[in-house]
């Protein structure tokens, strides 16, 4: 079995490994700690509502990997960093306008935290009620029927996602809203296949001026939003 180097987040471990603890610091990159120091205050939220994260670094290379990603094992939320020997974990850095960095990092591990209260509510890949999954194409053989409507379904969950994150930059960083929401608009863009997992813009525009005001916990607020997307056909 690969070894994990876990961290659970209701305690001050990672603190210290950002204070550069002697024994975490020599544990962790340079890169997973930047990471790691820009979602802090995500963290630090989880950790306020009580809810079961931990935080999951990987030590074995993982190129081509998610940089940052969310599992959930025995009731628990995994923050999971993939980051050695994946030149993607560097390039989102560099690729990211420096003045934005932080809010952008906080907007990816909010993004994550969405999935974890899905899994926590027990709603992963379910739609709200009163709500249909779309027509599978008939032309594809049962196997990729199959295939295709697990990749709807976790498209939605990716679209539900996207808008926590969101919201998490609207509360916590209104003044740079407008660059985060432009910022995501670029990179769902990227090489992007419709109909596919990431393919999240028909949500993500619906929050371009999405209300301040609105309602005061990032998971109730986007999931209004995301039956909005719903209704309207994605």
């Amino acid at each position: 079995m690969k070894r994990l180097l876990v961290w659970n987040a209701i305690g001050s471990l990672l603190t210290a490994a950002l204070a550069s603890s002697a024994c975490l610091a020599t544990e962790l990159t340079p890169t997973e700690q930047r990471w790691l120091k820009g979602a802090w205050p995500v963290v630090a939220f989880a950790r306020e509502a009580r809810l079961p994260l931990d935080i999951v670094v990987q030590p074995q290379p993982a190129p081509g990997a998610a940089p940052l990603a969310l599992a959930f094992v025995d009731g628990r939320c995994k923050l999971v960093l993939s980051m050695r020997g994946n030149a993607e974990a560097q390039d989102t850095l560099e690729r990211t306008e420096p003045d934005l960095l932080d809010a952008t990092l906080e907007l990816m591990a909010a993004h994550e935290l969405g999935h974890c209260r899905r899994y926590l509510d027990g709603a992963w890949q379910r739609l709200p009620a009163g709500f249909g999954a779309a027509s599978v194409p008939g032309e594809l053989d049962p196997e990729l029927q199959a295939a295709y409507a697990d990749m709807q379904a976790l498209r939605r969950e990716e679209g539900y996602a996207d808008l926590v994150g969101l919201a998490w930059a609207r509360q916590q960083h209104p003044q740079l809203y407008a660059r985060l929401h432009a910022w995501l608009v670029a990179e769902r863009s990227r090489e992007l296949i419709p109909g596919s997992h990431h393919d999240t813009l028909a949500w993500v525009r619906l929050a371009a001026h999405a209300d301040a005001s609105g309602p005061a916990s990032i998971f109730a607020g986007s999931a209004a939003l995301w039956a909005a997307g719903l209704a309207a056909g994605e």
